[in-house]
C-alpha cells in the first residue's frame, strides 16, 4: 500500500494519543514522520527490484512462470515467505487485490514451483540485479555499513499483527551485504504495508474502497488501479459507499473528511519505532545514515522496464 494512502486515512501522519518522536505521550502528541518517509523513498526502489528487474523475470522464466506481464511472478515472489499459502490467505495479506486476481495467480503458483524454490530464485535474482546495479560498490564499506544499519532496524520491528513482515523476518539472513540490504528493505517495507492495512481497517475501508480513496486524492489513475482486478461495477459500488459517508465527492475527488480523524492511532508510532535503534548513526541534518552509499549517476544507468513505478526512474537508484 502506498504512503499516500496511509496519509489520507491517518491525517498526514499525526496520531492522537500516540507517542511523539521526543518520547512525549498523551492526547495530542504527534509523531513526525518525515525521516521515516525519507527512508521509505530510499528503500522502496530497492525492494521493487524483485518485481521489475530483468534478472527477476529470467529467474521466473526458469521456474516456469509466465513473464508476459509481471503478475504471474509477482504473486509467488511476494507470497513465498508465507509458505504454500492459498489464495484466501494471500488475498488477506495483500489486501487491495481482487480475490479473483489472487486466485488466478496463486492457485497455479505452487504447482509450478515450491515456495522454497521461489525463495531461492528470489535470492538469485536479487543477487544478480544488485551486482548489476551497484557494480563495484556491491563490496564497498559504505554498502556494508548501509546493510548493517538497515538490518539493525529490520531486526527491531515488532511483527505482531504484521504477517508479511513476520514471514520475511523469519527467513535466514543471506551473507552478501547487498542481499542483507535488500532483505532488510523488504522486512521494513512489508512492516510498513501491514501497518497501513491496520489503519485502513480502523478507518473501515475495505480493499476496493481503499483504492477508490487513494485515487480520490490523485495518487494514481483509475486505469492503474484497475490492474488489481476489480471490475468497474465493483469500483462504482465502492465509490457510492464512500460518497454516502462523505469521504469522496460525486466527481471522485476526496473531500478531506477522512483526514485528521485519528483513525491511524498508534500506527504512526509503529512505523517510527524500527528506526530508533539506528538514530545515533543518522546525520541529523539530512536524516540519512552518514555513510550511505552515493546514489548512482542518473536513471540512464539501467533501463526502466515498462510499467515500473515512477520512483525507479526518479530515485536514481535504478
Amino acid at each position: 500500500m502506498s504512503d499516500n494512502m496511509s496519509e489520507n486515512v491517518t491525517g498526514g501522519g499525526s496520531t492522537a494519543g500516540g507517542e511523539g518522536v521526543d518520547g512525549s505521550t498523551g492526547e495530542g502528541a504527534r509523531v513526525a514522520l518525515p525521516e521515516v518517509r525519507r527512508m521509505w523513498h530510499l528503500l522502496e526502489p530497492l525492494h521493487a527490484v524483485l518485481y521489475y528487474a530483468p534478472e527477476a523475470f529470467e529467474e521466473a522464466t526458469a521456474l516456469g512462470y509466465g513473464v508476459g506481464e509481471r503478475w504471474p511472478s509477482y504473486f509467488p515472489y511476494r507470497a513465498a515467505p508465507l509458505g504454500a499459502a492459498g489464495s484466501e490467505r494471500v488475498t488477506s495479506a495483500f489486501y487491495s487485490f481482487s480475490p479473483r486476481m489472487v486466485a488466478e495467480h496463486i492457485e497455479p503458483a505452487w504447482k509450478t514451483a515450491s515456495p522454497e524454490a521461489v525463495l531461492a530464485a528470489r535470492d538469485r535474482a536479487i543477487d544478480r540485479a544488485c551486482r548489476a546495479i551497484f557494480g563495484d560498490r556491491a563490496n564497498s564499506p559504505e554498502l556494508t555499513e548501509a546493510a548493517a544499519l538497515a538490518r539493525r532496524a529490520a531486526e527491531s520491528v515488532n511483527t505482531a499483527g504484521r504477517p508479511l513482515a513476520a514471514a520475511n523476518a523469519e527467513l535466514p539472513w543471506p551473507e552478501p551485504a547487498h542481499l542483507q540490504l535488500w532483505r532488510a528493505a523488504t522486512i521494513l517495507r512489508e512492516h510498513r504495508g501491514d501497518g497501513h492495512l491496520a489503519a485502513l481497517m480502523v478507518a473501515d475501508l475495505d480493499p476496493v474502497e481503499s483504492l477508490v480513496s487513494f485515487a480520490a486524492i490523485g495518487a494514481a489513475s483509475l486505469e492503474r488501479f484497475e490492474s488489481r482486478g476489480w471490475s468497474r461495477e465493483e469500483w462504482a459500488a465502492a465509490h457510492a459507499r464512500l460518497a454516502a459517508r462523505g469521504l469522496v465527492a460525486a466527481d471522485g475527488d476526496g473531500t478531506g473528511t477522512g483526514t485528521g480523524t485519528g483513525t491511524g492511532r498508534g500506527t504512526a508510532t509503529g512505523v517510527v519505532r524500527p528506526w530508533k535503534p539506528a538514530e545515533a548513526c543518522a546525520n541529523r541534518s539530512s536524516g540519512t545514515p552518514t555513510n550511505w552509499p552515493p546514489v548512482p549517476g542518473g536513471s540512464s544507468a539501467r533501463p526502466t522496464p515498462p510499467g515500473s513505478p515512477t520512483c525507479w526512474a526518479s530515485s536514481g537508484w535504478l
